[in-house]
């Protein structure tokens, strides 16, 4: 008892040194009856050198989902382990994550989220290059290629996946900022979003089963450290000394709920060094940790990422529908995040304006990561907003600022290299964890249906299994569509191959054409979560204004015709489904 009481002394000093006053319940300018308690809320700016470290925070949070990317992207793009120019890759990537993630936090959607590689871009990446005309060479004959002619290898195919990727972001872009999502959300069911996500994850399996099974002990050690970690010892903290008001205090701090990843990939990575220096894994073993070290010493120190660094993107008609299906998964993802974010941070519900303007940065971010040559788009990382709602920082500025770390470290290429030389057993653990959560956030929406339907169970079975099997047999029936027209085949053979754009659209056609009630089919909830207003901004200003040039915005009267701008004016979406007229 006495232990306890000291803990939450301690707790009380280290408390009121960090936040300062107490925390105020629904304290944000234009908050409508919206109550929480936040440490620092969304338009709050906590000093300096508290920012820097909570930013660390966020890119160590993100960090984990933006290395997984490259080990799936560079082998399809016939790269080798070793090939030094996999650590660039990372670095445009975190390079472009940086970049739109300060321009959705400060002029987008204004919400502390951010931006960056998604999982969902892959699945369309992987039928296209699964097509002949792009598929990789045999082994023994890409080890026999120069290095220019690896390089020229890897980056032909790079520059089609970069036109592909900045041409159908624009439809995201003309999506949002043309406020053509108000009308679309009625058909963005729960049992569309059901397939559309869910088959992100259930469709890479085969990738994390490659990985893991390179060393079935150590891929299990991490997905194990993983659960315990996260799952476990979330309410564990460790003491640890911090200099406040001029004195040394002890304070308790929450490492295994903030860094499970981290922690688990340090362990485990300091395990394989232990076992490669003692000899117990062989020369060439893949969990080796200095089987790919010479990345790290042919990566150059510094390195500015550029658009077109890999050559000037290329255009094809079944690359861009091919990767319209990852931005179409990526606009569902997003819907629901925001609503989600401002709720974590006390904020008032995003209104419409801001919802569209995020998509049409979501979308520019998703052209400009196209054009820089990252191989990937950008969506809303959903292990960022869960650190939101763990730390209870929703303060804009904190993101903004590790938009700068990410930007810098996008530019010191040595450390981009040390993310690549990860042991792929570990990376298959992660990927084990990884991929299941992102199946399981699209398996969430099933919460707003009725799920004693049999409507709706034949649904969502049909629309899971069936995408599965279709391009399980395209994948091995590459030359099976002869229409007579190459262009028309590549693209029947892009489509039919990438899983979430066949689940999305089955899900979708089967919840609309098929007779339900409104509340069997989960609307009435669905639109309560998502309701949206378009009321114009007040005089006043609030949370989702711009940070500067409102008052001219507000002295211009055309402004409210524009569905991306503050005081674009369009009535009320208390409801996004509304019941038919009797």
């Amino acid at each position: 008892m006495v232990h306890h009481n000291i803990q939450i002394g301690l707790n009380n000093i280290v408390s009121d040194a960090v936040t300062g006053p107490e925390e105020v319940p629904g304290k944000q300018n234009g908050d409508a009856g919206r109550t929480g308690t936040v440490t620092y809320g969304i338009d709050d700016v906590p000093p300096w050198y508290l920012c820097i470290f909570m930013a660390l925070q966020h890119y160590l949070t993100m960090i984990g989902a933006i290395v997984a990317i490259p080990f799936i992207l560079c082998p399809a793009l016939c790269m080798l382990e070793t090939d030094p120019d996999r650590s660039n890759i990372i670095s445009t990537m975190i390079f472009v994550t940086g970049l739109i993630t300060w321009l959705q936090a400060t002029f987008g959607c204004r919400l502390p989220i951010v931006q960056g590689g998604t999982i969902s871009f892959l699945v369309p990446t992987l039928a296209i290059l699964g097509l002949p005309a792009w598929q990789c060479p045999d082994a023994a004959a890409l080890a026999a290629m120069t290095q220019q002619q690896r390089r020229d290898t890897w980056t032909l195919r790079m520059c089609e996946l970069s036109g592909a990727i900045a041409v159908s972001a624009l439809f995201q872009l003309f999506l949002g900022y043309f406020g053509v999502i108000g009308s679309l959300l009625r058909y963005v069911t729960p049992l569309t979003i059901v397939p559309t996500v869910s088959l992100v994850g259930l469709t890479l399996f085969d990738h994390a089963a490659e990985a893991a099974a390179q060393q079935w002990g150590i891929a299990a050690g991490t997905f194990t450290l993983l659960t315990i970690f996260s799952q476990c010892m979330g309410g564990v903290e460790v003491p640890t000394l911090a200099w406040r008001r001029g004195r040394c205090v002890l304070s308790w701090f929450p490492l295994f709920k903030l860094f499970p990843v981290l922690l688990t990939i340090v362990i485990m990575w300091m395990i394989c060094a232990i076992l490669t220096v003692t000899g117990v894994f062989p020369a060439g073993h893949p969990a080796r940790t200095d089987l790919k070290i010479n990345i790290i010493e042919d990566a150059p120190w510094f390195r500015v990422p550029y658009p077109g660094q890999w050559g000037v993107p290329t255009v094809s008609v079944a690359g861009v529908l091919g990767m319209l299906a990852g931005v179409l998964a990526c606009t569902v993802e997003s819907i629901s995040y925001y609503p989600t974010t401002a709720r974590m941070c006390a904020a008032p519900p995003p209104p419409l304006h801001a919802i569209n303007r995020g998509l049409g940065t979501e979308g520019l971010g998703t052209v400009l990561a196209g054009l820089w040559g990252s191989g990937n788009g950008t969506n809303t990382f959903g292990e960022n907003v869960g650190a939101i709602g763990v730390t209870k920082v929703g303060s804009r500025r904190v993101v903004q600022w590790a938009a700068g770390l990410m930007v810098l470290q996008g530019v010191v290429g040595k450390l981009g290299a040390v993310f690549i030389i990860i042991p792929q057993p570990i990376v298959g653990g992660l990927f084990c964890v990884m991929f299941g959560m992102i199946s399981a956030f699209g398996l969430s929406a099933l919460q707003y249906v009725n799920l004693h339907s049999s409507r709706n169970l034949y649904i969502i079975g049909f629309s899971l299994f069936f995408p599965l099997v279709l391009t399980r047999w395209m994948a091995a029936h590459s030359g099976v569509i002869q229409t007579g027209v190459e262009a028309l085949d590549a693209v029947l053979q892009v489509l039919l191959s990438t899983s979430i754009l066949v689940g999305g659209i089955v899900g979708c056609l089967l919840d609309n054409l098929i007779p339900g009630t409104d509340e069997e089919r989960g609307l009435a909830a669905w639109a309560k979560e998502m309701s949206l207003e378009a009321a114009g901004a007040s005089e006043e200003g609030d949370t989702y204004d711009f940070p500067v040039g409102m008052s001219l915005i507000r002295r211009w009267t055309w402004t409210k015709y524009l569905p991306f701008m503050p005081t674009y004016e369009a009535g009320k979406f208390t409801s996004l489904f509304r019941k038919k007229e009797s």
